[in-house]
């Protein structure tokens, strides 16, 4: 054997022995990951393609959208009826006769019979002043006017006298014409002592203090006992006339041009008082004046409209909502307010059509009166509008009418306008 080949294991060199040892092979893991993602790829791509063909299966023919789900609305029939235009404003309930009733004299008040918030009637008894000062005043100057009266009597006979003699030429004509002058001084002087008289007699008459109106007497302002005296502005009582009583409030002045052909053509415009809260009906009365002129500042005219207020509704500086009737539109086409919308295309309303689907219909409106409208132009009675469930509507939606809903509108207009008045609002004209 060749001794250059052979070979032992203690004779093996390190180069022999890394070439005899096997390497362990090592696997890429980049080509895991890529067919990691191409898995992915392939099922989004089967996914898109399942869902393509599942939309295509269940589209409906001519190329439409799938039928939405038909919405429920309520909806009223347009009919006709009567529409009030009237003018809204804030009034201030407003006597005829507000008086404080205060003393003419200076004295100490005696009484002061009436009781705080009692109706009184022109005449009653309000209070009473001593009247003892006056009347001593008044017995004096009786006395001095008997004693005058006296001296103009003495007076007048010198005067006869000294005429004759005066005729006979027995006299100076000077000491005549003194005694015409003496008789005129103490007349003078009898008129004067007769007008102190009339003065302390009327003092007498003041002291007993009455009430100048019909009315309600306020809260008593001074007890009995004080001195009043004229310098005092305060007064004893405030009365107040309640029947009748009047609210002024104030009207654009836009409005003359309808309302001052009525007034001066003596028609009787109606008014009617609500609460503040312009819920509750107060009372009703009648225009009877307009203010004198147009309030520059606020394009406004004051109206005074009075009321027979017998049953004490109307408080004196109450704030109340007027409601000033103009005019009466009869048997015009009316919707009800619930059904406007306003939008993009103006004021419009949803009409149901034949087949449960809703238009779009722009309407051209008029005054307003409590839960009815009137309508110029857009509408025709017989004609069905959605009334509730508008927010969710499209043109073109299917609707499905709920309820008692397609009354005509005109019926429940007119008693809607005569049960309500308190949701009565003016439009100034079509939209």
């Amino acid at each position: 054997m060749d001794e250059r080949t052979r070979t032992t294991d203690d004779e093996a060199t390190p180069d022999d022995l890394r070439r005899t040892v096997p390497v362990p092979i090592v696997k890429s893991r980049r080509g895991a990951r890529g067919r990691i993602v191409i898995g992915l790829i392939v099922l989004i791509a089967i996914a898109v393609a399942g869902y393509e063909i599942i939309a295509w299966t269940h589209k409906p023919s001519g190329g439409r959208s799938p039928q939405v789900a038909a919405q429920s609305v309520g909806a009223a029939t347009i009919g006709r009826g009567d529409i009030r235009v009237v003018v809204n404003a804030l009034g201030t309930v407003t006597p005829i006769a507000t008086i404080t009733v205060q003393t003419q004299i200076d004295g100490q008040l005696l009484e002061v019979p009436f009781t705080e918030g009692q109706i009184v009637k022109k005449g009653d008894t309000l209070a009473q002043i001593d009247p003892r000062p006056y009347q001593l005043l008044q017995a004096q100057y009786e006395g001095q006017l008997a004693r005058d009266e006296g001296v103009l009597a003495q007076a007048k006979v010198d005067l006869a006298r000294y005429q004759k003699l005066a005729e006979q030429n027995s006299i100076a004509r000077q000491q005549y014409e003194d005694q015409v002058y003496i008789v005129q001084q103490d007349e003078g002087t009898v008129k004067l002592d007769q007008a102190q008289i009339d003065q302390e007699k009327l003092n007498v008459l003041y002291c007993h203090i009455v009430s100048p109106i019909d009315g309600r007497v306020g809260l008593r302002l001074v007890d009995p006992g004080n001195y009043v005296q004229t310098s005092n502005n305060t007064g004893i009582a405030v009365v107040t006339q309640m029947h009748p009583i009047t609210v002024i409030f104030p009207i654009p002045e836009d409005d003359l041009s309808e309302i001052l052909p009525k007034l001066n053509a003596g028609a009787v415009l109606q008014v009617s008082a609500y609460d503040r809260a312009n819920v509750k009906f107060l009372a009703a009365g009648r225009v009877i004046a307009l203010d004198s002129q147009i309030d520059t500042t606020t394009g406004t005219v004051k109206v005074r409209a009075q009321f027979d207020n017998s049953d004490n509704v109307l408080f004196p500086n109450q704030f109340v909502n007027a409601q000033l009737l103009v005019n009466t539109l009869h048997n015009v086409v009316t919707v009800p307010t619930a059904a406007i919308q306003r939008g993009a295309p103006g004021t419009y309303v949803y009409v149901i059509n034949a087949n449960n689907t809703v238009s779009v219909r722009p309407v051209k409106l008029g005054p307003t009166d409590g839960p009815m409208q009137a309508v110029n132009s857009g509408l025709q009675p017989g004609e069905r509008v959605v009334i509730d469930g508008t927010d969710r509507l499209r043109d073109g939606a299917h609707v499905r009418i709920s309820g008692a809903a397609g009354q005509p509108s005109a019926a429940t207009g007119a008693h809607a306008q005569n049960a309500d008045h308190s949701q009565n609002r003016r439009n100034g004209g079509g939209q």
